[in-house]
């Protein structure tokens, strides 16, 4: 692990095993931290904080610039390493750590916005407001983009002068041992941190440090209520990214062929298997061409290769470890149980006999009653519900607790915007697959999280702002 600047075994001695999903073979382990490992990186992250904070923001910008340099001198190493550790295909890895590096230089580039402001105290005083960066923050991500999520998530406190603890998902933590170990010199010693162990004691721990004021998480709902109690008990500033059981709706004048193969691509099927919480796994399709579209979605998952992710020409490979792979297959046992129609998929790939794979898997005549259509599956599973009263359908879309994505797909664009007004979801994309341009405010209403990611928003909300007020003599 890095923590103040050194690679560092757990004090423990504890190992985790990084399991090859495709293979179920051990490939590496990493260390489980414990709480003093955790308390110890906290206390060289406050340490190495002022210096850093006190950093001109063209000072923070030009290390997080050689940061994304970093990154993007060694993509091909990282990207191979989170297609071993994952089970994502090698071509959605270097698109991640393509994607990580954009967002890094976007922060980068905005780090002058940490910025105050004066206020009219008439002619006897000046008062103005100063941005206070956190003395430390927490950033816990999960296992679906391993290095692209420990890399850019940790660029907004970065640019904002706050020294950083990244706790990165249990099971693929390789690739964020391996950053650390290429940036080990480039930050100041305790600025940037990686620990890595079980979540139940090392993300707690870091949680629920009386010296982390600021924590941001990515990951379940269930985790982050806990994370949420934790944070509770000392006010701590909490941004929460959550997941989703997103909708794409479907209306009768929409093209049904390019609709179909957007949906695949919304569903991120081709990317990470389906294990995102931006997946569109609820299509709502108009009655009028809803036979229509289901050939042509079936259509779509059949050309996809499922395979080696390790393969250029691989489109999915396999779910991330076994207890994930336990939990979507027997969500789909419960659709087939409770009456939907399977129409492709849902079992292991022939030929495929070891790892953790799933092939696509299509649901037709679900309802809302049922498992699949309400719970996050974070796998290669499409419910489809038909429908012909807009207020109903509207109504079963917006009849869940989370509310992260939306997607609608018509042209009429007058329709297409009175309706996204009306979800309850904090992003929406109209005749698109969910892609967000870097400095989009992304964040979820409801159950899916607090806070904005991936733009200015975030920047800001790596500090706090102090007023001062000088009485003129």
């Amino acid at each position: 692990m890095l923590i103040d600047g050194q690679l560092v075994e757990a004090t423990g001695g504890g190992t985790l095993e990084s399991v090859n999903p495709a293979t179920e073979e051990v490939v590496g382990a990493v260390p489980e931290a414990t709480a003093d490992d955790v308390d110890r990186a906290v206390r060289a992250a406050e340490k190495a904080g002022p210096a850093w904070r006190d950093r001109t923001w063209t000072q923070r910008a030009a290390v997080l610039r050689q940061y994304a340099q970093v990154l993007e001198d060694n993509l091909e190493e990282l990207a191979h390493l989170d297609a071993i550790d994952s089970g994502n295909p090698i071509t959605s890895m270097r698109a991640d750590v393509q994607s990580a590096v954009g967002e890094i230089r976007y922060f980068a580039g905005i780090a002058g916005e940490t910025k105050g402001r004066t206020i009219p105290s008439g002619p006897d005083a000046l008062t103005f407001t100063e941005f206070v960066p956190y003395p430390v923050v927490a950033r816990i991500v999960p296992f679906n983009h391993p290095v692209k999520f420990a890399s850019a998530k940790s660029a907004a406190p970065l640019a904002a002068g706050c020294p950083v603890i990244v706790k990165p998902g249990e099971q693929t933590s390789l690739s964020a041992l391996r950053l650390g170990e290429l940036v080990k010199d480039l930050f100041p010693a305790g600025v940037f941190n990686v620990i890595t162990g079980n979540g139940a004691t090392a993300g707690a721990a870091l949680a629920g440090h009386p010296r982390v004021p600021r924590v941001a998480f990515t990951g379940s709902v269930a985790t982050g209520q806990r994370v949420a109690a934790l944070g509770a008990e000392q006010v701590k500033h909490l941004s929460l990214e959550l997941g989703g059981k997103n909708p794409l709706i479907v209306f009768p004048d929409a093209d049904v062929a390019t609709t179909a193969k957007a949906a695949v691509a919304a569903m991120n099927l081709a990317r990470c298997m389906g294990q995102s919480c931006g997946s569109a796994s609820r299509i709502f399709v108009h009655e009028d061409v809803s036979e229509e579209f289901l050939g042509a979605l079936v259509e779509a998952v059949r050309k996809l290769k499922v395979g080696d992710p390790m393969d250029d020409d691989t489109d999915m490979g396999p779910l991330a470890f076994r207890a994930h792979y336990d939990k979507v297959m027997g969500l789909i046992a419960s659709g087939v149980e409770e009456g939907a129609k399977l129409l492709h998929g849902g079992v292991r790939p022939e030929g495929l006999d070891k790892g953790f794979y799933v092939e696509p898997t299509v649901f037709a005549q679900v309802d809302m009653s049922m498992r699949i259509a309400r719970e996050e599956i974070f796998g290669p599973v499409m419910s489809v519900l038909t429908w012909r009263d807009y207020e109903d359908m509207l109504e079963q879309v917006n009849s869940l607790d989370v509310g992260l994505t939306g997607n609608i797909w018509t042209n009429d664009i007058s329709l297409a915007l009175r309706t996204a007004r009306r979800i309850h979801s904090g992003y929406i994309s109209v005749n698109g697959t969910g892609k967000r341009p870097i400095g989009s405010p992304f964040g979820g209403f409801k159950q899916s999280g607090i806070g904005k990611e991936s733009a200015l928003d975030e920047l800001l909300s790596y500090g706090r702002e102090q007023s001062v007020t000088v009485t003129l003599r």
